[in-house]
């Protein structure tokens, strides 16, 4: 073993072959050293592991052709565009909501220098929020708003504003958790503020909350279950009921809504989800919810409601560490700007509305294009199969609708999917689906008609 290992080229000969040379005209010599050295470690491994066996001519080649490969790979962006054959429309990880073409022609402009913060008429320092103030305001028909980075954010800096150091009121029921880590109780102790437990996990009444409250409250928080439900023999106070005990005790309601719904899902013929500007004229002094759900745009946490309220979210410490940047706001100003179009072209516009929307049959068609595309050229090794599926939002909205979907399922003559879903994940241009009984699903809701294309060739890459 001592002697094959010593078959391993020194790394100043690495350096000095022609390949890796040409590439001290690219990087940095320290930064090569250390790829080269990384490589050696891989080689020396497989020699140790009787994985390869070869002269000193062949590995020097092999350790040569491996480290130009890795710093190729670093031309290649980490985060890759996906097509997301998932059946889960707002994926969080694949990012959730696509964002529209205006907004993506708005990320090009915000990628120069841009008036983030600076009044162009009077040359001034500006305020950020002002590229979107006007437009949340009318939309939500709230007092005044503020932005932060997503909605755990938003929630945070409202309960640091107004009960740091002092008790927030929440039903037992909704001290959940949603998504990655994100747990009511752990955000509520982050904000500096107490939690104090009213009711019960199944049933919460208005006697609970008018029981808890005292001089030491700060704020009554109601979390809206976005990704879940409790079932059978539940109570909860009606929103209504619980604005007029904060008023009549001068305690802010604050309503972390998450979803981000601006207008009335049931025009598009989906199942009512709360909407932001109800939920404000039911009694919610402020209502915290996200950017990238679907509302459509990028991740973002909006607060809307009074103005006191909010302007002192806007003056808390916690706003510099929680604000967000040129690019978001350009984003998201792109994406409330489509909701000033009509329902039917607003639907049209923004990705996430035409994916939730669209027909059955359309969806259809996209999947037989796919599987048409497909059962020629591979019929020897491949099954395929349009299937009838079933598709959700995702991401805590709509959590208990599933929306009516096709997918293409495929199987392997001989093998299992696993890998074959793989090298889709690779591929130049990444799909990614589901694997349900032993095939793969690639669902075709979340595909836009001009992905099928790329998904065909994805396939022709994964497959030979």
């Amino acid at each position: 073993m001592s002697e094959l290992l010593r078959q391993l080229p020194a790394v100043d000969q690495i350096l000095a072959a022609e390949d890796v040379a040409a590439l001290l005209q690219r990087y940095r010599r320290e930064v090569l050293v250390c790829e080269v050295r990384r490589a050696l470690t891989d080689w020396r491994g497989r020699l140790q592991r009787g994985e390869v066996s070869a002269t000193r001519a062949l590995l020097l080649d092999g350790i040569c052709a491996d480290v130009v490969a890795r710093c190729r790979a670093w031309e290649r962006p980490s985060v890759r565009r996906v097509i997301n054959a998932t059946g889960v429309v707002l994926h969080t990880g694949l990012g959730r909501a696509p964002l529209a073409a205006a907004a993506r022609q708005a990320l090009q402009t915000a990628a120069h220098y841009a008036n983030v913060e600076l009044d162009l008429p009077s040359g001034q320092r500006g305020e950020r929020t002002a590229h979107v103030e006007a437009m949340l305001c009318a939309l939500c028909r709230a007092e005044a708003v503020a932005v932060v980075n997503n909605n755990a954010a938003a929630v945070l800096i409202a309960l640091s504003a107004l009960a740091r150091g002092r008790n927030v009121l929440v039903s037992r029921g909704q001290l959940v958790e949603i998504g990655g880590s994100f747990r009511i109780p752990d955000v509520i102790e982050s904000s500096g503020a107490r939690i104090r437990e009213v009711g019960t996990t199944n049933r919460t009444h208005l006697r609970d909350y008018e029981a808890a409250i005292d001089e030491q409250t700060g704020a009554i928080l109601v979390v809206h279950p976005s990704n879940y439900r409790v079932c059978g023999f539940t109570a909860e106070v009606a929103l209504e009921d619980l604005a007029q005990l904060a008023r009549r005790s001068g305690v802010p309601l604050v309503y972390d809504l998450g979803g981000g719904v601006l207008e009335d899902l049931g025009q598009w013929g989906l199942p009512a989800e709360p909407v932001v500007v109800d939920e404000l004229a039911r009694g919610a002094d402020v209502v915290t919810f996200s950017g990238d759900k679907v509302l459509g745009g990028p991740q973002a946490g909006i607060i809307a409601g009074a103005r006191g309220l909010v302007e002192a979210m806007r003056t808390n410490a916690l706003m510099r560490a929680l604000r967000c940047d040129k690019l978001t706001y350009a984003a998201l100003e792109a994406t409330l700007a489509l909701y000033r179009l009509r329902p039917e072209a607003l639907a049209r516009e923004l990705p996430v509305l035409s994916m939730l929307c669209q027909s059955g049959e359309a969806v259809s068609r996209r999947a037989h294009a796919l599987a048409s595309a497909l059962q020629g050229e591979w019929a020897s090794a491949l099954r395929v199969e349009v299937v009838a599926s079933r598709a959700q939002a995702g991401s805590g909205a709509l959590p208990l609708e599933e929306l009516p979907s096709y997918a293409v399922a495929l199987a392997l003559v001989s093998g299992g999917v696993e890998d074959l879903a793989r090298r889709l994940r690779t591929a130049d241009v990444a799909v990614v689906g589901r694997i349900e009984r032993a095939r793969l699903l690639l669902d075709m809701r979340a595909v836009a008609e001009d992905e099928v294309a790329a998904m065909v060739n994805a396939l022709r890459q994964a497959l030979t």
